[in-house]
């Protein structure tokens, strides 16, 4: 009974030092990245808005890698309410592209 009390106090107070491990020193240029990636991004699907198709889906895969990568990085370097947020924020356009790439592109 001791050592299950004395365990279940350890899981405890082990429990925010598990939930704020240390970043990567390399967050702030990563973080720096992704937001210039995000303006490329943004300039490449303005760009083929009026292509032809392929491009277009090229494009599209193209931009889904780059938002599991940017979801990475502020899964990796941010922390509280800002973390949850971009996270959600690239979930819901990860999940929005890849139903465009379904509907337009034959789901390749």
């Amino acid at each position: 009974m001791r050592l299950s009390l004395s365990l279940a106090l350890a899981v405890l107070l082990a429990g925010p030092a598990l939930a704020q491990q240390p970043r990567p020193a390399t967050c702030s240029r990563d973080l720096f990245q992704n937001e210039a990636g995000f303006r490329q991004q943004q300039t490449r699907l303005a760009a083929v808005a009026s292509a032809d198709p392929a491009t277009q889906c090229r494009a599209y895969r193209e931009h889904v890698v780059y938002l599991q990568k940017s979801r990475a990085i502020f899964a990796t370097c941010q922390g509280g309410a800002e973390r949850e947020r971009n996270i959600a924020e690239m979930d819901s356009e990860l999940v929005n592209y890849r139903a465009l790439i379904a509907n337009r592109c034959g789901g390749r």
